[in-house]
């Protein structure tokens, strides 16, 4: 099993070797419903044969020289009855393998997304959004399509297949001859189109995903695009990615379109009907042999229409499950490490020779891996410094510095390269993952906040929360005051994103969320940035209020919030140039009054 940040433990296991091994592993779980499929279509191939011959004998019976209406009456019966049966089984095995596709549907997406939030943030950082949410989606909903009426058509299909094999032989032996023709002829045909056509179905997948991600990225990016009038340019995108999908799609039609299997068929009939005129014509076999031989050859033409598309549509589910696969088999670096360190944090913060360089995603998706990812400048070299637990550090230094993906080192949102992040002397990664993070409050610039009420969002991190705890850690945030001036206060809706509410606004709602965790560690990484000159001081004295006795990381350029911390260290190209207060780094670095020169 590949590591993962969260495991979520289902009461089935599947095999991830590849893509058809997976989805077997995944439909054998359900051996009653797989039952009656496989009962089903023998059944209905089964009976569907019994219907040329009991036409057969009802022939005979008429065009006998004394017509034997009771033969005649028998037959009749016989039919109604065996077709009658034969409704019942097929909607069986159509009611089960519908059922069998909603499971797989249900399960992979469940899989999937267990998956996804097991992920590291390094395999993130580079998944285009709206490709994941065509594989989650779209992909997830071809596979039970692949089923039904895919697979269920295909298996139906194969025993309609056999039974000519199996019958024609009792009208007369040498009648097994064009039914065994066709079949070789139909397997070779079938998969020289099969091979034809799997690379079809995988570029039209891929031409969906790149269609939604650029679709995702102009919708996410509206305001940008209409900021930079560019309307057109993205229409332009858009249009070249539709035209690929489009191009693709055509393509595997045109394979659909250059199917040998019609033409099969219709010299099988012909050959059929010959070979059969000749044996009557000789007096081996009678009419009503003939009538039930050519009933037994038309038996081949469900397979040969269906298999239009139902073999296209399972090379379409398999396609679809390589690209699944490729997110769920990816590898990550990160795992929850469940045997670790749970202890109760004091704050204490290490780092020790530290080196850390972004990298590309996890193997598996390598499609989406950046360019020359590996060869890039370390974000962070050669770090050390320490913090006391209640202390408050400020980590400064210009854009690019490394004070963001310091922050992420601590909590395991990234793992370092080389050397060490200490939390209580305790090297993170032999932390519990969820015991460390659940400890730990990160308030970033770019708040994200869930298209959920007001007082959801504060409890994102304590669900369990009272409505007085919410108000409690909104009034220390200086929250309190704007959510009451909504209409419907902290039962607000902040729509997506949050994007209703102003920066300040989101970024206070942040703190509530932060505040009402009880952190052992607060990081904020730049988290008042959008907050207006008024409302600075209300803030920064729930700040100070908040880091009293706990542990704080402080990423901001205020230098009214640098002044005030117990420790400063200056970063510079990932590295440290400077610790130190504030007094002391304005005497004796220039890296650190270069920064604040402008005061």
């Amino acid at each position: 099993m590949a590591k993962s940040e969260f495991t979520v433990v289902h009461n089935w296991t599947t095999d991830t070797r590849d893509p058809a091994r997976w989805i077997r592993s995944h439909l054998t779980r359900n051996k009653l419903l797989l039952a009656l499929i496989i009962t089903g279509a023998i059944s209905n191939a089964g009976l569907a044969a019994a219907l040329p011959l009991f036409t057969g004998a009802a022939f005979d019976a008429i065009v006998s020289a004394t017509p034997n209406v009771g033969l005649l009456v028998r037959a009749a019966f016989l039919l109604l009855l065996s077709q009658a049966i034969r409704a019942a089984m097929q909607f069986g095995r159509n009611f089960g393998s519908e059922v069998l596709g909603q499971r797989l549907e249900r399960d992979t997406r469940q899989e999937l997304y267990a998956s996804l939030l097991g992920k590291s943030m390094a395999f993130h950082d580079f998944l285009p959004t709206g490709d994941v949410m065509a594989r989650a989606a779209n992909d997830v909903r071809e596979l039970a399509l692949m089923v039904a009426p895919g697979l269920n058509l295909v298996f139906g299909s194969a025993n309609f297949l056999i039974m000519p094999l199996i019958v024609a032989p009792t009208i007369h032996p040498s009648l097994i001859v064009t039914p065994l023709l066709f079949a070789v002829a139909y397997a070779i045909a079938m998969r020289a189109y099969l091979a034809d056509l799997r690379p079809a179905t995988e570029e039209v997948r891929e031409a969906f995903g790149a269609l939604n991600a650029g679709l995702a990225q102009s919708i996410e990016g509206v305001e940008t695009v209409k900021g930079a009038a560019q309307e057109d340019a993205e229409i332009h995108r858009f249009q070249h990615d539709a035209r690929r999908f489009r191009n693709a799609y055509v393509a595997q039609g045109r394979i659909e379109a250059r199917f040998l299997p019609l033409l099969l068929l219709g010299v099988a009939q012909g050959l059929a009907f010959w070979h059969s005129l000749r044996l009557y014509s000789n007096h081996v076999i009678s009419v009503g042999d003939v009538v039930a031989y050519m009933g037994l050859i038309a038996l081949f033409g469900f397979p040969v229409f269906v298999s239009l598309f139902s073999y296209a549509q399972v090379s379409s589910g398999l396609s679809s499950a390589r690209r699944i696969l490729a997110l769920i088999r990816a590898e990550t670096e990160l795992d929850q490490n469940e045997d670790g360190y749970v202890g109760k944090m004091r704050g204490a913060v290490a780092f020790e020779n530290v080196e850390f360089r972004y990298q590309g995603i996890a193997p598996g998706v390598e499609e989406m891996n950046p360019p020359d990812a590996e060869n890039t400048r370390p974000a962070l070299h050669n770090v050390s410094f320490s913090v006391e637990p209640g202390q408050t550090v400020a980590l400064v230094g210009q854009t690019g510095a490394g004070k963001s993906t310091a922050a992420k080192l601590i909590n395991r949102i990234y793992d370092v390269d080389q050397g060490q992040v200490l939390v209580d002397g305790v090297d993170v990664r032999d932390w519990n993952l969820a015991a460390l993070r659940g400890q730990i409050s990160i308030i970033e610039q770019d708040i994200f906040l869930f298209s959920r009420t007001i007082a959801q969002n504060i409890a994102f991190g304590k669900p369990d929360a009272t409505p007085a705890e919410i108000e409690a850690a909104a009034r220390s945030a200086q929250a309190h005051d704007f959510i009451m001036s909504f209409p419907d206060g902290y039962e607000t809706l902040v729509g997506e994103r949050g994007l209703m509410l102003s920066g300040g606004q989101r970024q206070r709602l942040a703190l509530a969320r932060a505040f009402l965790v009880d952190p052992a560690i607060l990081i904020l990484d730049d988290s008042t940035s959008a907050i207006d000159s008024a409302t600075e001081d209300l803030i920064q004295r729930a700040i100070e209020a908040a880091t009293q006795n706990r542990t704080t990381i402080l990423i901001t350029h205020r230098l009214s919030q640098i002044r005030w911390a117990d420790k400063i260290v200056v970063l510079r190209q990932g590295e440290v140039a400077a610790v130190g207060t504030h007094e002391d780094l304005m005497q004796r670095s220039p890296a650190y009054r270069s920064i604040f020169a402008r005061f």
